[in-house]
């Protein structure tokens, strides 16, 4: 997909907390504002649906909350998403949303691809929780690695936050060719100068004191204070192109992306590629996803 220009859209908005239907609403609100602005791609944060549990760092235990999230979470084949798929359609748009996925009493952090027809072209569940996020959320199966989907805008491929500190996890999506990468994070803050990882400071999407006290974390030492927006757009080169709404500020970060970037800097590094030695070094995956029931008169697969 070289050779021209996109124009895509990230948003930096506070989630409808615990409420599905509100979430389907602004949704869908942010996506024609997004195809108004021009945009052929909108990207949404990490369980942007409905709104990251942030309760699970003061608490890892809420049984009243915990009910409720699986209760507001978003099913793939349910009328809240067909309704989201069909916004898109309507506004003819590429949706990466970010999602908590409810399949039967179950959860799990998910993001999906819906093309500008309104079609499902990819879904994927976050392969780890990470930490606390193992309270609530179950791990993915093998299906999930096959996280790139090309499509008329380009191939676009997305992972959700911690995700990107996983070397093996990241070089299978480069090697799908990704063009358009679509990185999911929660409400992230500056470094407090303590103690606490550098690594999961400043991106994310918004919180404000509506959320602080709808997810009762006003005294716990996360997701205490008002913050968490620093949605930015990211040049193949790794320099910052477009970003900087204040963090507590609603919006749109638009940027018109030159796809000739991507030649430029594979030119000099391609790690699928030139820069690589597949002689010495390799990447297996198994992209198999596994069944919980497996009837006798199916064919069983010898596992490893």
């Amino acid at each position: 997909m070289t050779g021209k220009s996109v124009r895509v859209a990230v948003v930096q908005a506070e989630p409808a907390w615990l409420d599905l239907a509100e979430s389907v609403k602004k949704t869908c609100a942010l996506i024609a504002d997004a195809a108004n602005e021009g945009a052929s791609l909108v990207a949404f944060p990490e369980c942007w649906v409905p709104g990251y549990p942030t309760w699970i760092w003061s608490r890892p235990v809420d049984s009243k909350l915990a009910i409720e999230y699986i209760q507001n979470s978003l099913g793939i084949d349910s009328a809240e998403m067909r309704a989201i798929c069909q916004c898109a359609a309507e506004n003819k748009i590429v949706v990466v949303l970010g999602l908590s996925e409810r399949d039967g009493s179950s959860l799990y952090i998910a993001q999906c691809t819906i093309d500008e027809n309104g079609e499902i072209r990819m879904r994927r569940r976050k392969l780890k929780p990470t930490h606390m996020e193992r309270t609530v959320f179950g791990d993915s199966s093998g299906g999930s690695l096959v996280n790139v989907v090309p499509l008329d805008v380009g191939k676009i491929g997305a992972l959700s936050c911690w995700e990107h500190i996983q070397p093996l996890l990241k070089y299978n999506t480069y090697q799908q060719g990704e063009e358009i990468h679509v990185a999911g994070w929660p409400p992230v803050y500056p470094h407090k100068g303590n103690s606490s990882l550098w690594s999961i400071s400043a991106e994310g999407s918004v919180l404000t004191q509506k959320g602080i006290d709808r997810m009762e974390t006003g005294s716990g030492n996360m997701f205490e204070t008002p913050g968490g927006g620093a949605s930015a757009i990211i040049a193949p080169d790794g320099k910052k192109i477009a970003g900087d709404l204040g963090a507590v500020e609603e919006g749109l970060v638009l940027a018109d992306l030159d796809m000739n970037m991507i030649l430029g800097a594979k030119s000099f590094v391609d790690v699928c590629g030139h820069y690589s030695r597949p002689d010495m070094l390799w990447l297996g995956i198994d992209t198999r996803d596994r069944k919980r029931v497996v009837n006798y008169d199916e064919k069983i697969e010898a596992l490893p």
